[in-house]
């Protein structure tokens, strides 16, 4: 088939090389010229693991393009993807300007009959705006279509390739079928329904994910009050087939540009039909609220902050990705910084973007994680990289000033701890201190 994507972020760009590399032929269509050129050399504006060689590899075949030149792309497409971005307004809304900016662009070119289909995640009725701006501008024949994107920073390609499902929403017969001839290779599992349903499963999706992140997080809590061990807690959970293992690890909360942005939308979905969706609210609360944990162990361990060194390992919002976007090392280090202490910080991928984000003076940005924890008075693990994983902590220990960890993310396993002189405060679950061989303690 004949696709074009408009937008090249995270799902436009995924979504794009996913497409042709099951045979389509596809254009991808961005605004930012110096954004397509790089596209076109063969560079990613952004790091997702197997997303470069497949951009390449499916160029190289011819299926596979990028252009500033929408005209041009929705004259040679059957089906044309919305994929631009829907950030979040200062209310909380989404921002969905350049949704219909797009849409008036397609209703302008439109020449022949389209399956006009929105990938981005937007309020419950945006579609059916959509439509209007198409129709108040165009007499051509097309159809309408909700088709949100599931996938996760990190493993967006895996994730796009092996869905779990896919959700088609709209009320035409004829865009039903071409819809689910183009999915069908990637899943049989295709659940067809009308388009106001399709919109609100995409922010039911996120909202209960995030809900069961900070359900697990104020469970962690408990666990440290009481000396249970919130692994072992959320194991026991998982077994049972009605909760499910996944998005049951604590830590220090989500993050990134779905999570934080879908469910201020769906709060903001609920009050402009006069519903207060208490339990959301307290999902963002605590989520807000659990980052800084970090900050309460570490004046535990220290008292003042003032002239301590830190060092932070992790700044993205998960590993595997770049995006800083609403990463909890964000506000942490910003408290750090405010309470006077200085802060040695390492990401093996996300230091550019974070230094975009953050301006403190008061930051040494560290070429790799011995480097940054050399000399300091308490390590921040705030990003679960596989190398921080593999990291010799009684080498770690004997190169800190004072060998405290606060690991936001129980990136350790108690034997490596115990076999460490490490202080070692983790997120609801003991730890393990030895200081100078005396007895361990529970933290």
């Amino acid at each position: 088939m004949n696709i074009a994507v408009i937008g090249t972020g995270y799902v436009g760009l995924v979504s794009g090389v996913c497409f042709s590399e099951i045979g389509n032929q596809v254009i991808c269509v961005d605004n930012n010229g110096a954004k397509v050129e790089m596209l076109n050399e063969g560079n990613v504006p952004i790091y997702e693991p197997g997303l470069k060689e497949l951009m390449v590899s499916n160029m190289q075949a011819g299926r596979l393009s990028f252009t500033s030149n929408i005209a041009e792309a929705i004259s040679q497409s059957d089906i044309i993807f919305i994929a631009v971005g829907t950030p979040s307004l200062p209310s909380g809304e989404a921002n969905l300007s350049y949704v219909e900016q797009v849409a008036i662009e397609i209703g302008s070119h439109i020449e022949s009959y389209k399956i006009i289909v929105t990938k981005s995640t937007v309020p419950v009725g945006t579609n059916d705006r959509v439509r209007e701006l198409i129709s108040s501008i165009s007499s051509q024949p097309f159809d309408v279509a909700s088709v949100p994107e599931f996938l996760r920073e990190g493993s967006a390609v895996k994730d796009t390739l092996n869905p779990d499902r896919i959700v088609i929403g709209t009320n035409s017969d004829r865009a039903i079928k071409t819809l689910k001839k183009l999915h069908r290779p990637l899943t049989e599992n295709l659940i067809i329904t009308d388009i106001r349903s399709a919109e609100m499963i995409k922010y039911a999706s996120n909202a209960f994910l995030a809900t069961k992140i900070s359900f697990i997080n104020e469970i962690s809590n408990i666990c440290e009050k009481v000396g249970a061990d919130v692994t072992r807690v959320a194991e026991g959970m998982g077994y049972d087939k009605r909760i499910g293992a996944s998005f049951l690890k604590a830590g220090i909360g989500y993050g990134g540009s779905c999570f934080p942005k879908d469910t201020q939308a769906l709060i903001q979905i609920a009050g402009m039909v006069d519903y207060d969706f208490r339990l959301l609210k307290s999902v963002v609360q605590v989520n807000q609220d659990q980052r800084f944990q970090v900050i309460h162990k570490l004046e535990e361990a220290l008292g003042s902050l003032k002239g301590k060194t830190i060092a932070v390992w992790g700044l993205a919002f998960k590993p595997d990705t770049d995006d800083v976007r609403d990463a909890p090392a964000i506000d942490i280090i910003q408290h750090l910084s405010d309470a006077g202490a200085v802060i040695k910080a390492y990401d093996p991928i996300a230091t550019a973007n974070f230094r975009k984000e953050v301006d403190v003076a008061s930051i040494s940005w560290e070429e790799n994680p011995l480097q940054a924890a050399e000399g300091a008075d308490a390590l921040c693990v705030l990003t679960e990289w596989k190398e921080f994983a593999h990291i010799d902590l009684t080498e770690l220990a004997e190169i800190m000033k004072d060998p405290i960890m606060i690991d936001g993310r129980n990136l350790y396993s108690a034997e490596q701890v115990q076999a460490s002189n490490l202080q070692y405060y983790s997120v609801g679950r003991p730890g393990l201190t030895k200081l100078e061989g005396k007895a361990a303690a529970i933290i």
